[in-house]
């Protein structure tokens, strides 16, 4: 896998993580800052090992596929 895919991979769960922690810190009553504070902590959290072995996964996957 290229470092383009796995930093692609990696800003996506960053922005996943961080988009849907923010929407349930709103629903859950937290103010923006309160907010802004979930979602940072949700990236911080991050499991980054998962994230590049579901990448990596799904890139061997492809190449199964093409050959």
């Amino acid at each position: 896998m290229n470092n383009t895919k796995v930093a692609e991979a990696i800003r996506l769960a960053c922005l996943e993580a961080a988009l849907e922690a923010y929407e349930n810190a709103g629903i859950s009553g937290l103010c923006a800052e309160g907010r802004w504070e979930c979602a940072v902590q949700a990236i911080r959290d991050l499991n980054l090992e998962s994230i590049l072995s579901t990448s990596d996964s799904a890139h061997k996957d492809k190449s199964d596929i093409s050959n």
